[in-house]
């Protein structure tokens, strides 16, 4: 199904949320760059990382506000443009939870010992994958809504692979008995932050799961 089938006529918005979506693929690799660069203690480069998503979101939520804007002031698919509306809320709250992420990790810099950097950047991978999907699947919907399901299904894949990387690096922290508790708790709840993007990015999928059927009556 074309684009224009569901906007009805061509006012600009196609173009925008593109835009908005190419956003959000972006602050998941500036996420697992900034990671990656914190865990090589560049403090430097991992910095010069959180204010790129900064910025990102800053430019994605301009695009969310004349996203919506153009749905009102055009009068654009009135039967669909709360559904519209709701998954583009959420896609910027996804971006939201990204530079949420790196600023915890500014604020507390957290110790991790060397034997957790593998399966915290598996753990990044895996949730920055999930939001890929999600946004895949949302590119799908505006454009050809018949590929939706197959992205809406890599969505679940990746959250439940997030899910398994989180339970054992989780195990291996509070198994090393050179740890502190205080730090074993630090850990496990950054951990269990960065597998919360990809549960959020599931009900994401979720939902547009529902809307997808309803375009399909």
């Amino acid at each position: 199904m074309a684009f224009v089938s569901i906007f009805k006529s061509r006012t600009g918005i196609e173009n925008e949320i593109d835009s908005f979506l190419n956003l959000a693929s972006e602050s998941g690799l500036i996420f697992m760059q900034g990671i990656d660069a914190y865990l090589l203690n560049d403090l430097d480069t991992f910095s010069e990382h959180l204010s790129h998503s900064v910025e990102t979101e800053k430019e994605a939520d301009i695009l969310r506000r004349s996203i919506e804007d153009l749905l009102y002031r055009k009068t654009l698919i009135p039967e669909s443009r709360g559904d519209v509306l709701e998954l583009i809320e959420r896609m910027d709250a996804l971006l939201g939870r990204f530079k949420g992420m790196m600023f915890r990790v500014e604020i507390e810099r957290p110790n991790i010992n060397p034997q957790f950097h593998n399966g915290l950047k598996s753990l990044a991978h895996c949730v920055v994958e999930a939001v890929e999907a999600a946004t895949l699947s949302l590119r799908a919907y505006f454009k050809d809504i018949s590929k939706a399901s197959d992205h809406i299904h890599k969505v679940a894949f990746w959250e439940t692979e997030a899910d398994k990387v989180s339970t054992s690096l989780q195990k291996a922290v509070f198994n090393n008995n050179e740890l502190g508790l205080d730090l074993k708790m630090q850990l496990r709840d950054l951990v269990r932050s960065i597998d919360k993007i990809a549960d959020h990015a599931e009900d994401l999928a979720d939902t547009l799961a529902i809307y997808v059927i309803k375009r399909s009556l």
